[in-house]
């Protein structure tokens, strides 16, 4: 009898020919609307394993209604949707794709930075609108990056990244904030590790890309921003939890920092009439962090690879709780 995995979203072909190579009959949900959390038990109940390819919720009601599946993988990096204490007591292995989403993730917060920087998406609306008509030498001006400083919150493979651009594109100071140093960006960057007050106080541009956890959620908040120069811009690519979106409305409102970029929202999707769209100095992409043909593909790989493996009673490559094997 075939093995059975479940996707949550249609995936890149090229991951489901490598699961269907391997022998395994493919299910996808096709509808264009997120799956109850009722739907999502009954579609995994006859399979082996499951590709969450969306922002499912893995609690640990699901997980131990589905507890026969072999192996959960990931369509992303972060795993702050899964219950992974209990899906290790119930020695289910999670993956997840690492590594091949760093390029394309910093290429998003780097865009968004330019974006901002010259007031981009708010001088296209101008034009859709019928603005663009009298010239005016002092309107709408937005700054320069040569030369300024890059705070990075979270240098890991997106961080280094988003930082090798700006410092070969723009000559700017990179500084970081991390738990522990990060040796290679020191070396190779000539990043400096800084407290974390004293990232929020000196960085001209401060850009986000730690995981989502119980010490980042609401990090960036008023009495942050409050901390922020005037003249900062805000970038999060990571998880819309980590800012608080009233205080960074309040924040640019108030003139308390210069503008934002943000490929993440908290809700997504975030609805059409929020204030955050209108505003110049704000540029909101959907969250098309790793929206490249190359990156998904490679994630959809990745994502197959650990379902083979798993299926196959093998460790799986890419492995979120690898105590499982412990």
């Amino acid at each position: 009898m075939k093995m059975k995995v479940f996707c949550t979203r249609v995936i890149p072909e090229i991951g489901l020919q490598l699961l269907k190579g391997a022998g395994i009959e493919v299910l996808q949900w096709k509808e264009d609307r997120e799956l109850t959390p009722q739907e999502l038990i009954e579609n995994c109940k006859p399979c082996n394993a499951m590709i969450s390819a969306g922002y499912n919720k893995i609690d640990a009601s699901f997980l131990n209604a589905c507890s026969h599946l072999k192996v959960i993988s990931l369509h992303s990096v972060g795993f702050d949707n899964v219950d992974i204490a209990e899906a290790t007591r119930l020695k289910i292995p999670i993956g997840n794709t690492p590594g091949v989403v760093s390029k394309a993730t910093a290429d998003t917060a780097f865009l968004l930075m330019l974006a901002v920087s010259r007031k981009a998406f708010f001088q296209h609306l101008r034009i859709i609108n019928g603005d663009w008509k009298f010239f005016e030498p002092t309107a709408n001006l937005g700054i320069e990056l040569r030369g300024k400083t890059l705070g990075i919150y979270g240098l890991g493979k997106i961080g280094f990244e988003m930082a090798k651009l700006c410092v070969a594109a723009y000559d700017m100071k990179a500084i970081y904030h991390n738990r522990n140093h990060n040796t290679e960006a020191e070396k190779e960057l000539k990043a400096q590790w800084v407290s974390f007050e004293e990232l929020i106080k000196r960085s001209d541009v401060l850009s986000v890309h730690s995981n989502l956890s119980d010490e980042t959620k609401g990090k960036f908040n008023q009495s942050v921003f409050e901390k922020m120069k005037p003249s900062a811009i805000f970038i999060n690519t990571s998880r819309g939890s980590i800012h608080n979106e009233i205080d960074l409305i309040n924040a640019l409102q108030n003139r308390t920092i210069w503008g934002a970029g943000i490929d993440v929202t908290n809700p997504e999707p975030m609805k059409a009439d929020n204030v955050l769209l209108k505003m110049p100095n704000v540029a909101v992409t959907p969250h098309i962090g790793t929206a490249t043909v190359e990156t998904r593909n490679a994630m959809a790989l990745i994502a197959a690879e650990n379902i083979i493996a798993g299926l196959n009673n093998l460790r799986i490559p890419f492995p979120v709780n690898p105590e499982v094997y412990e």
